[in-house]
């Protein structure tokens, strides 16, 4: 393992790797997965230092993946290894049974996601929630924390809650380890309350979209604005996030910034823009998604890279000319009529709980 990778203290008594390895990409949305490849990739990442994962229960196959990875460790590294590996999952109630959900609903996703990654206890348990005119969202994370105390979840976090809603949940005394949140140089939202309010209450963010999909990287410097449909939902979601910053041409001159940086730096623009938002304040670390190991040096190299005040100040010089994206954490994308909410999938739990 490399020594290379940065490493933070979540909560008392649990590391974490600052790059962490996301899992939406390996749920069949970006292209067929090779599970056997699939199951290398992960194992390559966990030796070369990236010991944390990302999933969620509504990624169909991705914690059957990361149980098959948990498995290999055993049989492969030994237990004393697979001891440091970290998987985080989600907790997703689906969209239609929000208004009747009950504490055995949640109790019951928590099981299949024990079954489904091999595990005893869950480490860290993120709880999303659709819509909040349904006001059963306090109740389910509370029971979800009833969980914690009685020994199947480790850490509970939550993801795309907005200011007022963590606020609550603090509020409430549920023991918030992390939120997970869209946080990069194009999409500033968290910086509208929420990064303040998560470091006065030591709340970790754990942030996904660093890269934008793959739209903050070299292969999109001086190309011509891409034209409907795009190759996947990765880049269908992080382009309104570019048409909402100001568009091609405000993005264009952001890229540049940041090819510029990473030409002082021996490195390329997703490194660059990895290591921007890791060293946003309150960043515990940042979810990197890959459906192979074919930017894992990459990945790395954006936890050892160092910018100075004058990498960022050039970066911040044309990102400050940013229109947007407005509003609290997510709340473009909860409105389902709009642009980010229509393209949202729902009720996509693979099997009931």
């Amino acid at each position: 393992m490399t020594a290379a990778v940065e490493t933070c203290q979540l909560a008392s008594g649990y590391s974490i790797s600052r790059v962490v390895r996301g899992g939406w990409q390996l749920a069949g949305g970006h292209g067929a997965i090779d599970r056997e490849r699939a199951v290398d990739d992960l194992i390559a990442a966990f030796d070369a230092g990236v010991f944390t994962f990302d999933c969620a229960d509504i990624y169909t196959g991705v914690e059957e993946l990361y149980g098959a990875m948990r498995s290999r460790l055993l049989a492969t590294r030994g237990a004393e290894s697979a001891k440091r590996l970290r998987v985080h999952t989600k907790l997703v109630p689906d969209l239609s049974i929000l208004r009747t959900i009950e504490r055995r609903d949640v109790e019951a996703i928590v099981d299949r996601s024990l079954r489904r990654l091999k595990m005893e206890r869950l480490d860290l348990v993120q709880f999303h929630w659709w819509d909040y005119s349904e006001p059963r969202w306090l109740d389910a994370l509370c029971w979800l924390d009833d969980l914690r105390a009685k020994g199947k979840v480790r850490l509970v976090g939550c993801t795309n809650f907005d200011t007022a809603h963590v606020r609550a949940i603090l509020e409430a005394g549920v023991p918030l380890a992390s939120t997970q949140v869209q946080y990069s140089v194009l999409d500033r939202r968290p910086e509208n309350g929420l990064s303040a309010l998560c470091r006065a209450h030591g709340v970790g963010l754990l942030c996904y979209g660093s890269v934008a999909g793959g739209f903050l990287s070299d292969r999109w410097l001086d190309r011509p604005e891409p034209a409907q449909p795009q190759a996947n939902r990765s880049l269908v979601k992080y382009k309104l996030i570019i048409d909402d910053f100001g568009g091609w041409t405000p993005f264009q001159e952001l890229l540049r910034a940041l090819r510029r940086v990473a030409d002082r730096r021996g490195c390329d623009i997703a490194s660059v823009a990895s290591r921007f938002a890791l060293d946003l304040p309150g960043v515990a670390a940042v979810i990197v998604g890959a459906t192979s190991r074919a930017h894992l040096a990459a990945n790395i190299a954006a936890g050892a890279l160092k910018l100075t005040e004058g990498d960022r100040a050039e970066i911040e010089a044309v990102a400050i000319k940013r229109r947007g994206p407005k509003g609290d954490v997510y709340e473009l994308e909860r409105d389902r009529a709009g642009r980010h909410g229509s393209i949202m999938k729902y009720n996509l739990s693979a099997e009931p709980a």
